[in-house]
């Protein structure tokens, strides 16, 4: 049985906490076709996904209360797909939220799969891949939500500009799986490009083709080439453009500065923030900004807006793009250089910009405290002859059957006797590689009470080399969470790491950075029924186990539609009479 769209709306909106949600949204139908094609998008033809013929693929507008319908057909020949609606909290849909293994199983090869949820809160998202390691083979695209009719924006702007930040590697995922599977271990290195809304220049500095006249073959041929050329972002002098920016990078952490220019940040993850005002943003996979930008410089000019690697030696060059002041030709390269990208491990810049991030005046606040905590320590650890990363020792594994489905249905053999643990020892030294460097497999479910409100503590530490730790952006599936407080070292729970926690005005964030050798605190509220990841959001991370899994009051979840959760044990149940 599938609900009526209005009666739909109307249920998704009733379940919605905390959030405003217009009722009478309209419906926004689309057809996607995914498929493998040939494509340029450093100016180096490779094989990427695309969707309908275009990388990236199509951007989603819509407002808020909205229900989008997106059938889907995977013309891949030999795997499946999912799309996660990344920051969409999927109230009541939470078969839609495009996990494979966790809430859907993989839609297979010449199958169609509709999905159907309500954008229930407006801003700045991101659709992507979320099976294997589609997202790093271009599977993904911009999906923006505007206001509900009627309403407005807490701030005024005069245009609106979109950014779609990711990495591209030439080796193909499969050979990056395969890799980072093996044994002994091949770590895939660093990506070849990043891209700026698909297009990047490999081999190829714009910046010193222009100030210093050097050229050579390969620069020659970006302006003829279409699916790299450099992106061009034309405005108007003297005026306020709302910038969307978001990062949906296999690996890199980015910095994004545009020259001369001042950025208000205002948005964060579709929630609102106080604003404040920067010279430059760093970006962690699967975080989304809005940015005020104002248009005040020496009309006569071009500028350049530069992207940077963070977090990790740059061995990768900055993406260009071109801020065009109207009517100067795009094709009139800027005069000054473009910024230069903070260094790599300046994680004080990091810092000093990330805790500058609070709620803005009308923020739901947090609960003033939680019935629980989860706390999760992240190591990279060995298993069998490979490296894997853990949570509290344990590397995840995903099943055949898809948790949604099998919990739902009650399955004995869903989930393993012995539940993940909850904390870690106190005496661990985060400073050091683990004294036990082995690790095992698990699923890694915490089983949460409907409306429990919940503590996460994630906590950073040394990998397997000495003097390594590396940055991790952490993502909830199904949630917004409140942003506690960060630390540095190891978490002890002391006067002085609780006065490091915000209660008064923390941001409210779908995705999260704990640093090295530190520690971030996160409260959110169970307040939303199904089976939702939580995972580091880098992909080849997430690959080798760095994730936890959230099931809450999965009874209270409406009829899961069979062509959802119909593979493995679920299958099996459900041809022998068995009911979602």
């Amino acid at each position: 049985m599938r609900l009526p769209l209005p009666l739909l709306a109307l249920v998704c909106c009733a379940l919605m906490a905390r959030q405003h949600c217009a009722a009478a949204g309209k419906a926004r139908h689309l057809r996607w076709e995914i498929s493998n094609m040939f494509w340029s998008p450093d100016c180096e033809e490779k094989v990427v996904i695309g969707i309908n013929g275009q990388f990236p693929g199509p951007t989603i507008r819509a407002r808020a209360g909205d229900t989008v319908h997106v059938q889907l057909r995977n013309a891949l020949h030999t795997e499946g797909v999912v799309i996660h609606w990344h920051g969409i909290r999927q109230i009541g849909t939470p078969w839609a939220d495009g996990t494979a293994a966790i809430s859907q199983c993989a839609i297979n090869p010449e199958e169609t799969f509709t999905y159907r949820f309500v954008v229930d809160k407006p801003g700045t998202y991101f659709y992507h891949g979320h099976y294997g390691m589609q997202r790093a083979a271009g599977l993904y695209g911009s999906l923006v939500v505007d206001v509900a009719e009627g309403e407005e924006e807490p701030f005024q702007y005069d245009g609106e500009l979109n950014l779609l930040l990711s990495d591209w590697y030439h080796e193909s995922i499969h050979t990056q799986m395969v890799a980072l599977s093996s044994r002994p271990f091949r770590w895939i290195g660093e990506p070849q490009s990043l891209l700026i809304n698909g297009r990047g220049q490999f081999n190829c500095s714009l910046a010193a083709a222009h100030t210093q006249g050097a050229t050579n073959t390969q620069c020659a041929a970006t302006a003829a080439n279409t699916q790299c050329a450099p992106v061009v972002l034309p405005v108007q002098p003297n005026k306020t453009y709302r910038l969307r920016v978001a990062s949906t990078t296999s690996l890199a952490s980015l910095n994004l500065a545009i020259g001369n220019h001042k950025l208000t940040v205002v948005e964060a993850d579709g929630n609102y923030v106080d604003p404040f005002v920067v010279d430059d943003i760093d970006l962690y996979s699967g975080d989304s900004y809005s940015v005020l930008l104002t248009t005040d410089q020496d009309t006569s000019s071009n500028y350049w807006v530069s992207v940077g690697v963070r977090g990790r030696l740059p061995k990768t060059a900055p993406a260009l793009a071109v801020l065009n002041y109207r009517p100067n030709r795009a094709s009139d390269l800027p005069a000054l250089a473009p910024p230069v990208t903070p260094a790599w491990d300046d994680y004080g810049h990091s810092k000093a910009f990330t805790y500058r991030i609070r709620a803005r005046a009308g923020t739901p606040p947090p609960p003033p405290t939680a019935a629980r905590r989860i706390e999760l320590l992240n190591t990279q650890n060995r298993m069998d002859g490979r490296i894997r990363w853990s949570i509290n020792n344990v590397s995840m594994v995903l099943p055949a059957t898809p948790y949604l489905g099998s919990l739902k249905m009650g399955l004995k053999s869903t989930l393993a006797a012995a539940r993940p643990a909850e904390t870690f020892s106190r005496e661990y030294d985060v400073t050091l590689p683990p004294p036990n460097p082995n690790t095992t497999a698990g699923d890694n479910v915490y089983v949460l009470a409907h409306n429990t409100t919940v503590d996460v503590l994630l906590q950073n530490a040394n990998a397997l080399s000495r003097n390594v730790s590396e940055v991790h952006p952490w993502h909830l599936h199904g949630h917004d969470f409140w942003v506690l407080g960060y630390g540095d070292g190891a978490y002890r729970g002391d006067a002085a790491d609780e006065a490091r926690l915000n209660l008064r005005d923390p941001p409210l964030r779908n995705t999260a950075v704990i640093f090295p050798y530190g520690w971030t605190m996160l409260r959110f509220v169970a307040d939303n029924p199904g089976v939702w990841a939580f995972h580091c959001h880098i992909e080849p991370h997430l690959h080798m186990g760095m994730g936890v899994i959230f099931a809450e009051a999965v009874d209270l979840v409406a009829k899961v539609p069979n062509e959802a959760v119909s593979c493995g044990a679920t299958a099996t149940a459900l041809m022998a009479g068995g009911h979602l």
